[in-house]
């Protein structure tokens, strides 16, 4: 079992809404909307991606970084370098 099991639906649902803006977007630029406009719609979809990974991220440490910090071991080490790579990863985009 993932950390985000018990939160699947709602990531999911996030999820298409996401792929519903990015639709979206696609739409504007083929209508040749406004560019800031654009700009904007980019940015709220933008933030609602790092929103889900911030979530996924929260359920990986509360769940699996934490089961292995419980079990000790190499498999702790691994998990909390996995999760420090990971941040790296986010606030590097």
């Amino acid at each position: 079992m993932h950390g985000y099991s018990a939160d699947k639906r709602s990531y999911l649902t996030r999820l298409r809404r996401i792929e519903g803006q990015v639709r979206g977007l696609y739409r504007m630029v083929e209508e040749d909307a406004y560019c800031i406009d654009i700009l904007t719609q980019v940015a709220a979809a933008t933030r609602a991606l790092q929103a889900v990974a911030l979530g996924l991220l929260e359920d990986h440490v509360r769940h699996c970084v934490a089961e292995a910090i419980a079990g000790g071991g190499p498999e702790a080490e691994e998990k909390i370098k996995e999760a420090s790579a990971a941040i790296a990863r986010l606030v590097r985009s």
